[in-house]
């Protein structure tokens, strides 16, 4: 589109699916580049894919935007190419770590992504130092510096590992929207990690403590529940449901035990709905939109999976989520009662996301083959499923015996 830009026509500019560019016919080389994210920006384009991003529009003015393009066509003209690009000029006007992720990178993420409040908090709480620097003034030695702040107060090289990909993923948006020409983590290697790692799963004696906590957690909260509603009896007040009349107290022990079977991912349990369980193919579908590869996956459900559904959705209204909070919308955490069952059942070292490891683990061990397990956890490289290859020692000799 080509148009006299102004104020007028600025204001006029709404964001579209894709974003789009609207030239000036009055200052040659001079654009606006209108993001679907609603963020606009004055660019300069001074030969065939040779272009940069002058400001964000309202913190630059159309004139100032005029006059740096046309800057930018003179020095082309003269030199060749602008001698902010051949000296490496710092533009006053590019914006800095902390602008860029307000107005452009954090409003499109969130459009396109999934994991925004994950992602918002990582840049937030590990970036703070160089959060007021402008784009164009970070370099890969600085992030380096970061980095080894983390490993330094205890990091492990996986975290900043995964921490250093979130900011490269906005260094990468920054030059693919033309505010920076180079990329500051070019040269920066990843830390070299062990890929397979330490593989945490319940030994038999602590699965067997951990139902037996969940067991006599349970029965502790029914012995409450006949205290409370004895009470509640001889003061002929209405009494509290009877725990002793269904199978499960409350949502923990159900969520431990799908999770034992199935190897769902915590996210993927919260936002499983009843529309989800097939009862007639004894299965639950894993849909993309939850996924973390976006894929969707159907898992056969077990006997004890299958008994746990069927039990729990007796006592439950059967619509919307599983295992829906109090207010009947998502579930969001559980943490404090998993602890303390922990606790009970004096396990360490154990995270809700070891209950997947420990699926995979008791796979494995099962003779189950690889790339059955990796289908069943929903992996997207088997390379992440080979960390429980070691689980099968007996494949291994069988394989030495051969020479």
């Amino acid at each position: 589109m080509k148009a006299k830009i102004t104020q007028k026509l600025i204001n006029s500019l709404i964001p579209q699916e894709k974003h789009y560019r609207v030239f000036d016919t009055d200052q040659p080389g001079l654009f606006i580049r209108v993001q679907p994210s609603g963020h606009m920006a004055y660019m300069v384009s001074w030969a065939r894919n040779r272009e940069r991003s002058l400001g964000r529009v309202g913190t630059l003015t159309l004139a100032q935007a005029r006059t740096e393009a046309a800057r930018y066509l003179a020095d082309a003209h003269e030199h060749g190419e602008p001698l902010a690009v051949t000296q490496k000029r710092r533009n006053t006007n590019t914006p800095s770590l902390r602008e860029f992720l307000d107005d452009s990178y954090l409003p499109w993420f969130k459009a396109h992504h999934r994991g925004y409040e994950k992602t918002l908090h990582t840049l937030d709480n590990n970036f703070a130092s160089i959060m007021p620097r402008r784009l164009n003034e970070i370099t890969g030695r600085d992030l380096e510096l970061v980095r080894t702040a983390w490993l330094s107060s205890g990091n492990k090289p996986a975290t900043a590992n995964r921490k250093i990909g979130s900011i490269s993923g906005v260094f990468s948006r920054a030059v693919e929207w033309g505010f920076i020409s180079d990329h500051p983590l070019n040269r920066l290697k990843q830390l070299k990690v062990d890929s397979k790692g330490q593989v945490r799963y319940l030994l038999p004696s602590e699965s067997a403590n951990l139902r037996r906590a969940m067991d006599a957690r349970q029965e502790q909260m029914r012995v409450e529940r006949d205290s409370a509603n004895k009470w509640r009896f001889e003061r002929d007040r209405e009494p509290l449901q009877d725990l002793r009349a269904v199978a499960f107290t409350d949502h923990l022990k159900p969520m431990i035990l799908i999770s034992l079977n199935t190897g769902v991912r915590r996210g993927e349990l919260f936002d499983l709905k009843w529309t989800d369980v097939n009862f007639d193919t004894k299965t639950i579908t894993i849909a993309g939109a939850t996924a973390k590869t976006s894929e969707t996956r159907h898992i056969p459900i077990n006997k004890e999976a299958l008994s746990t559904l069927e039990e729990w959705k007796k006592q439950v209204d059967g619509i919307g989520y599983v295992f829906a909070s109090q207010a009947g919308g998502r579930m969001e955490d559980v943490k404090s009662a998993w602890l303390k069952l922990l606790e009970r059942a004096k396990i360490g070292s154990f995270r809700w996301h070891d209950m997947r490891h420990d699926f995979a683990s008791r796979l494995v061990m099962a003779g189950v083959p690889l790339n059955t397990v990796r289908d069943l956890l929903g992996h997207s490289d088997i390379k992440m499923t080979l960390r429980y290859a070691h689980m099968a020692p007996e494949s291994k000799a069988a394989a030495v015996e051969l020479i």
